[in-house]
């Protein structure tokens, strides 16, 4: 699986996100935020050569920034093979689950006395009701990861929120997989809306268990769709 001439043309675009200070963790944010995008979808190799031109970034730049994102593991390195996106196992599905569920309910639990800065849970919920009334479900899922990493936000930890970046990231190569992404995102929108009105309410005991419930059946869906798709193309894994 190869990337296309228009779609480096398009990679090229973002160079000027790279300033006169081009350095190996802004091409690291760039290419996240691509394969977040599915721009670079799991299973496809990175070219050192059309990817570097496209940036205008040297080689060993570019491979820093590769060993940046394998460290995150959103890219692996096969020997004489090249650098690749990530093909998750169940296995992994299921541990970024016990890792939401863990990070995600403590922030809640956590919170603190009522008002809670809820406005970019606010704007998530929107944006999510919004793609769906214009059927983009890429739009929906993007809204709903906005979500909880907003969620997480409230914590107000960088540590976390970087925890959570990495997480959220590698949840998005299972989610680019899955042939019905409707099905897989919609029925979440109205449970997004009945968290955010537990906290404005300022019940955060129901928040939590509305939440732990929530990543509860995303994670048996998920991991049931996602076994699926892995058995029929033969077992895939994360070394693909």
């Amino acid at each position: 699986m190869g990337t296309t001439g228009s779609e480096l043309g398009e990679l090229s675009d973002d160079r000027r996100l790279l300033g006169r200070t081009s350095t190996a963790e802004r091409v690291a944010d760039i290419l996240r935020s691509r394969i977040a995008e599915g721009f670079f979808p799991p299973g496809a190799r990175l070219s050192e050569d059309s990817i570097g031109g496209a940036l205008g970034v040297s080689r060993n730049t570019l491979r820093e920034a590769f060993r940046l994102l394998t460290h995150e593991r959103l890219l692996v390195h096969q020997l004489n093979r090249g650098v690749f996106v990530r093909v998750l196992t169940v296995e992994d599905v299921e541990d970024i689950y016990r890792t939401r569920r863990l990070v995600e309910c403590a922030v809640v639990r956590g919170l603190g006395e009522p008002p809670f800065a809820l406005d970019s849970l606010r704007d998530a919920v929107t944006r999510g009701r919004r793609a769906a009334r214009e059927k983009d479900w890429k739009g929906v899922s993007t809204a709903n990861i906005h979500f909880h990493r907003e969620l997480v936000a409230l914590a107000r930890s960088v540590r976390t929120d970087e925890l959570m970046r990495g997480v959220l990231a590698e949840l998005r190569l299972a989610f680019h997989v899955v042939d019905d992404p409707r099905g897989l995102h919609e029925p979440y929108l109205v449970r997004n809306r009945e968290i955010l009105d537990a906290l404005e309410a300022g019940e955060r005991d129901r928040a939590e268990a509305l939440l732990a419930q929530y990543l509860d059946d995303s994670r048996t869906r998920l991991v049931k769709v996602y076994a699926g798709l892995v058995r029929d193309e033969g077992g895939g894994g994360a070394e693909r």
